[in-house]
């Protein structure tokens, strides 16, 4: 997944093959190399983004490695396809105005990485001083997080033309979105109460 000149030879340009293996339902038998599986899922990664797409995100200024680390962040943050040109908006917007994309996900990718799963982001996960954690470093991480979606992948580049800054999670599997940090407060203390109150 690292080697360089393999990720070379399936057109790389990354530190790793993550954020490049397509999610997709394959089929595979047991005599396949991982070489052979990572060469067909990457394969599927091509197929799918479209000079059209490469050209946009060149138009709004994202290299292929920073389109698909943002799109990587947009499908940790939400599995809602309607939200995610909504999250792409809030990340844009912040990324415009110097501001930290402070993405809970970006926080323990250093854990999931490491195979240990997180349940609930904790305050000391967003202080750790991680390459990935967007809470401590300015703009994007150095590389994705996960393996964006075609979702995802079009979200990052389509962001919804609103001037939303933040959102939380309202624990019926979407987010509330607010323009200013005085409405997101809000919307924290009111989600945060409905769920101790269950």
């Amino acid at each position: 997944a690292v080697d360089r000149e393999f990720l070379t030879s399936l057109g790389i340009e990354a530190d790793s093959v993550e954020g490049f293996l397509f999610p997709e339902t394959y089929r595979f038998d047991r005599s396949m190399t991982t070489r052979e599986v990572i060469r067909i899922m990457v394969r599927q990664f091509w197929r799918k983004i479209t000079p059209e797409m490469r050209k946009r995100a060149e138009e709004i200024g994202l290299t292929l490695n920073e389109w698909v680390t943002l799109a990587s962040i947009i499908g940790k943050e939400s599995g809602n396809r309607e939200e995610k040109p909504l999250i792409s908006a809030v990340f844009h917007n912040r990324l415009k105005r110097g501001m930290k994309l402070q993405s809970d996900p970006t926080a323990v990718y250093h854990l999931e990485r490491a195979g240990t799963p997180v349940k609930t982001v904790l305050r000391s996960h967003l202080q750790k001083d991680t390459p990935h954690n967007t809470y401590r470093i300015g703009g994007l991480p150095p590389g994705p997080i996960a393996n964006p979606g075609i979702d995802s992948l079009r979200a990052a580049i389509n962001p919804a033309k609103v001037n939303y800054l933040y959102f939380v999670a309202n624990n019926d599997g979407a987010h509330q979105f607010s323009p200013s940090l005085e409405a997101h407060r809000r919307a924290v203390l009111k989600y945060q109460i409905n769920r101790q109150k269950k």
